[in-house]
């Protein structure tokens, strides 16, 4: 017999991505591979542009480097600042700190219909995965681009 439980619990998380560690190692050679590579650990990356005058947050880009792949997870850019180039000033930034300073040679993130799958397309981003209605009305589109 078994019982579903659907509680937090951090020990157990850890717990199962230590499982699926080890199982994913045992059956993929690319796994074992990465698994005593310098890039088999997630590192997060930070990219912050701050007023000097007021030290007030104008944009930023937070994301995290693993397997040789950059993964934005978040680019904002403050509204009085859209417009000029801070955007592509944060993105050009974490991209070469990921090619150049962490040897990554891919770079992915995530957006949705209303937010920025053009400014992406404009930097070399190709949309390769789009999942419908995610939230009710929305596309999410997933990303990615070769760093050269």
């Amino acid at each position: 017999m078994f019982r579903f439980e659907t509680e937090v619990d951090k020990e157990r998380l850890g717990l199962l991505g230590d499982r699926l560690d080890t199982a994913n190692t045992r059956r993929s050679p690319a796994m074992r591979a990465l698994a005593v590579s310098r890039h088999k650990d997630e590192v997060p990356l930070h990219v912050w542009v701050v007023e000097e005058a007021t030290g007030q947050l104008a944009a930023g880009l937070t994301g995290r480097t693993w397997a040789r792949w950059l993964h934005v997870d978040l680019l904002w850019v403050d509204t009085p600042h859209r417009g000029a180039g801070l955007g592509s000033q944060l993105l050009a930034a974490a991209e070469r700190e990921a090619r150049v300073g962490r040897g990554c040679s891919w770079s992915r993130l995530e957006t949705w219909d209303f937010q920025a799958p053009g400014f992406y397309r404009k930097h070399g981003y190709e949309i390769v995965g789009r999942v419908p209605d995610y939230p009710p009305g929305v596309t999410e589109y997933l990303l990615a681009k070769h760093l050269g």
